[in-house]
């Protein structure tokens, strides 16, 4: 849900920068059709990850499965904290991209922006749903998965219209620790994995140790900085 707020988010801000300037008619078109590369390209990735946790088997699935797992770990991490410094500009960032789209006169430019825009947003939900596969399993993560998104959409929507309003910085603040919680069991699971494959007992028991203090770590350094406004004040 919070991927797919923030893809909301985005859409918004670029559909609202089309009506501002009165470029709907021509522009609006190009914009969908970036979104919609961007889910498709998130679904094979998804996909992809899904696939290929059921090829391997013994040793080398548990090494693909805790690879996957420590390198999502560090990904989660990176996109929060990256979301985080760029709240103050992304709307002003984005707006000045489709502005310079528009002037060009691409319609390629313009579904760019939206497919990298959003295309960020899909992959880290695909790290999500992989990450929730091994504990849920396909059928329920998947079931979570599309309830999540339509709940985002729905959210996108209403927000748009200004039907309801909601504190983004409290929002992303604490779907942003969240994720880090997240992000903290997928290092302790990678881990876990490699410590069955070979590390070792020391391995194996060190690693909630590991996840709980990377946890920590990020939680405190996310937390002790200034939230800056949230991506639509930009």
């Amino acid at each position: 849900m919070r991927e797919g707020f923030e893809a909301s988010l985005i859409i918004g801000l670029i559909l609202a920068y089309l009506v501002k300037t009165g470029q709907t008619e021509k522009h609006v078109q190009p914009v969908w059709i970036g979104v919609i590369a961007a889910a498709i390209l998130s679904v094979l990735v998804g996909a992809i990850l899904f696939l290929a946790v059921g090829e391997p088997e013994g040793s080398a699935a548990q090494i693909y499965e805790g690879t996957a797992m420590v390198l999502a770990a560090s990904v989660l991490t990176w996109m929060v904290f990256w979301m985080r410094r760029q709240a103050r500009t992304i709307g002003g960032n984005l707006r000045g991209q489709v502005s310079d789209a528009i002037q060009t006169g691409s319609a390629v430019a313009l579904a760019t922006v939206a497919f990298i825009a959003v295309g960020r947003e899909g992959l880290e939900t695909a790290l999500f749903m992989f990450a929730a596969t091994k504990d849920s399993g396909t059928t329920l993560t998947v079931i979570g998965g599309v309830l999540g998104l339509v709940s985002a959409a729905a959210l996108g929507v209403l927000f748009y219209r200004g039907a309801i309003a909601i504190n983004l910085r409290k929002f992303f603040t604490v779907t942003g620790m969240l994720v880090i919680a997240l992000a903290a069991y997928l290092l302790f699971s990678g881990m876990h994995e490699f410590g069955e494959v070979g590390g070792g007992e020391a391995l194996e028991l060190g690693a909630p140790l590991l996840g709980l203090l990377y946890g920590s770590v990020f939680a405190w350094i996310f937390l002790r900085r200034p939230a800056a406004p949230a991506p639509a004040d930009g």
